[in-house]
């Protein structure tokens, strides 16, 4: 059996003391010998402390530390550090699981959230919970960047694409982020330097647009008149498809002809001039107040499931026999990745104006996005103004 390191402990040599705790003597992981408060002035609870400092410093001297030792002292610390707190602040001193902590996070993100997003939240955090089974009622530090990079791996193994695998990881980031603001854990070891994301595996992931030839395929096999109206305010706005589905006749002023949105994945307010096209479907409707939404037959309904709307739009796709390219095969649980989506009406939109020859700040303002870079990834040059730019050398 492997000896005790050696220790002493002694109390503070002044007269009178200046601290009234014990001091433990030991060799550090160097081999130099100092000399720490314990913070305690009960002699049994201090020879506890000096006695783990002095077997890790060992440990790590004799090159055997291992993060499982360290993790093991610091949990059977946890009661003793508990009483002693109690005893200084007359309070308790509350450790929480990694399910507690994280089913509590996801309580108070309730209200904060659309339901959509909420819903999105809960299966993800869900997961991650059911794949750490037990280790998800050890205490919320006792996690590490191993665990979590198994996650993602085993994500990424099961077919998974790595935008669905990443998006995964930014929710699950969240709690973790939180918790380490907080002090409940020393390291956030969830953080990009900690667990980064998964390289795409897709040779080429750039998304196509769509040709106003197309879009016309995509109007007539829309099988209903809320569609038709989605798909062009898709195209002629190039908002994102929770903000389409989920517009309200508040955000429409049919006077000034424009729409006020403020985005639900940036909260960047944007005013979009409302194009003949799609004025005149909106004419067409009848209007409801304030809240009413817009397209009430698609609003309310996830954007992503077997069930969701980007779905639906596929089967529109099918049905128009428009076919994108595929960007990435179907594998595992995974599902096959295409270069035209719904979300491909927002790079239409960016592109046709681009091509149209309107300056890249106006299209950054009305697409709302935060970036030069991001609104250039949205851009596709047609080939003929390419030319032109080549023909004014």
């Amino acid at each position: 059996m492997r000896n005790h390191a050696s220790f002493s402990l002694n109390r503070d040599a002044h007269d009178p003391p200046k601290s009234p705790f014990w001091f433990a003597a030991f060799r550090d992981e160097h081999g130099r010998r100092v000399r720490k408060s314990t913070k305690t002035t009960d002699r049994a609870e201090a020879t506890k402390i000096a006695e783990a400092w002095a077997e890790l410093a060992r440990d790590a001297r004799e090159g055997s530390l291992t993060e499982t030792r360290c993790r093991e002292k610091v949990s059977s610390f946890r009661d003793m550090i508990a009483r002693m707190y109690r005893s200084a602040t007359g309070s308790e001193l509350a450790f929480q699981t990694c399910r507690g902590y994280i089913n509590d996070w996801l309580e108070n993100v309730k209200t904060d959230v659309d339901a959509s997003t909420f819903r999105s939240y809960e299966m993800i955090v869900t997961g991650f919970l059911d794949y750490l089974g037990a280790r998800a009622d050890k205490q919320i530090e006792d996690i590490t960047p191993g665990d979590i990079r198994k996650w993602r791996d085993g994500l990424k193994s099961r077919g998974l694409s790595a935008t669905t695998v990443n998006g995964h990881l930014k929710v699950v980031r969240i709690p973790f982020k939180r918790a380490h603001d907080l002090g409940h854990i020393p390291v956030n070891v969830c953080g990009p330097k900690a667990v980064g994301n998964v390289r795409d595996d897709a040779e080429d992931t750039q998304k196509d647009v769509f040709t106003s030839e197309q879009l016309g395929q995509l109007l007539d096999a829309a099988p209903t008149e809320d569609w038709r109206g989605l798909i062009l305010c898709g195209y002629f706005t190039g908002m994102r498809l929770s903000d389409c589905a989920e517009l309200r006749w508040g955000s429409v002023d049919m006077g000034k002809q424009i729409l006020t949105v403020k985005t639900r994945k940036t909260g960047t307010k944007v005013v979009i001039p409302i194009h003949e096209r799609l004025l005149a479907w909106l004419r067409k409707q009848t209007r409801g107040i304030e809240r009413a939404p817009v397209f009430p037959t698609l609003a309310g309904v996830d954007t992503g499931g077997r069930q969701g709307l980007s779905t639906a739009f596929k089967r529109i796709m099918k049905q128009a026999k428009i076919k994108g390219r595929i960007l990435r095969e179907k594998s595992g649980a995974g599902r096959s990745r295409s270069s035209l989506t719904f979300h491909s009406l927002r790079y239409s939109f960016n592109s046709a104006l681009a091509n149209a020859g309107v300056p890249q700040e106006i299209r950054q303002k009305l697409t709302g996005h935060a970036s030069v870079e991001m609104n250039r990834h949205y851009t596709r040059h047609e080939i003929e103004t390419l030319r032109d730019a080549v023909g004014k050398l």
